[in-house]
């Protein structure tokens, strides 16, 4: 017990060294304004809790279902923290570095990763980050035409999760250490789901876990350590490009970074103790109240 104490806690060292060297980073932020986004309530005590509660919360979910935790924050500081869809946007998805850089280490020390797979997915993914990175551009400046992409983008995790949460309850149960397929059908899939994280800010996994499960016939801890593995380039390009292009407040993206990490662990660590079809129904219903809170703000319908 002791001994497997301790290989536990050598093993977060990595995972502690990240959070400290984010949190500087976070208070240097704050206290020097550097990166701030104009328009934004100040930063302060409270806001600071709530930014590292919404980064933990979202990263616990991703440790326990294996979903991105842009799902979660991205809506919660877009429609109760205030803060512009663009900014919601590029802040969440900069958040997502640090959280697909921490999880993704893990899956590569245990080689949860497919190598060819990841390089397949990664090159081609970084492709499509540019090019809905540019597209972007264009969308910034319509709230409402952005808030109805993000919603029929939300539509996706939502189903899948209800579908998975209702009816299968489980994921199909496969073994091996590889995963399948044409290498072309996956740089396909990889500049696809890349479009999409450019463009929408979502980091990739609600999309790169079914896809690689349900298409590629990939075994589910290959496909989890491969999708991790595959969202750190993704991240770290569309990140980038949204903090030059201005979309990124930099204090708060750091503050959300340092949540999900904590919470990506504690996720994996509780994991056994939940049913994981009764969380994806409970989020996928939330991520369907998502969906339909941004397209019916498109039509001039405001919901709570």
């Amino acid at each position: 017990m002791t001994t497997k104490a301790t290989s536990w806690w050598r093993g977060q060292i990595p995972t502690l060294v990240l959070t400290l060297i984010i949190t500087a980073l976070a208070v240097w932020a704050i206290v020097t304004g550097v990166g701030a986004a104009s328009g934004l309530l100040p930063m302060n005590a409270m806001k600071v809790i709530v930014l590292v509660v919404v980064g933990f919360l979202a990263g616990l979910l991703g440790g326990l279902i294996g979903t991105g935790g842009c799902s979660v924050m991205l809506p919660i500081i877009h429609f109760w923290m205030g803060y512009p869809a663009a900014i919601a946007v590029g802040t969440t998805l900069f958040a997502v570095i640090f959280t697909a850089i921490s999880g993704g280490y893990g899956h590569l020390v245990r080689r949860n990763v497919d190598t060819r797979a990841f390089l397949w997915l990664g090159g081609s993914g970084i492709l499509g980050v540019l090019l809905g990175s540019w597209l972007f551009i264009f969308l910034s400046g319509q709230a409402k035409l952005l808030g109805l992409i993000l919603g029929l983008i939300f539509l996706w995790p939502a189903i899948r999760m209800i579908y998975e949460g209702v009816i299968q309850r489980a994921m199909p149960k496969r073994e091996g250490a590889a995963i399948s397929g044409s290498g072309w059908a996956m740089a396909v899939f990889g500049f696809i789901v890349g479009i999409a994280t450019g463009l929408a800010g979502l980091g990739g996994g609600y999309a790169l876990v079914p896809g690689l499960i349900y298409f590629f016939g990939a075994p589910v801890y290959i496909t989890m350590g491969t999708s991790l593995a595959t969202m750190i380039p993704l991240a770290v390009v569309g990140g980038s490009i949204k903090l030059a292009q201005g979309f990124v407040d930099l204090a708060t993206g750091l503050l959300l970074a340092a949540g999900t990490i904590i919470g990506a662990q504690v996720g994996a660590a509780i994991i056994k103790r939940f049913k994981p079809a009764t969380l994806k129904l409970i989020f996928g219903l939330y991520f369907l109240y998502v969906a339909v809170k941004f397209i019916t703000g498109f039509l001039g319908i405001q919901i709570w």
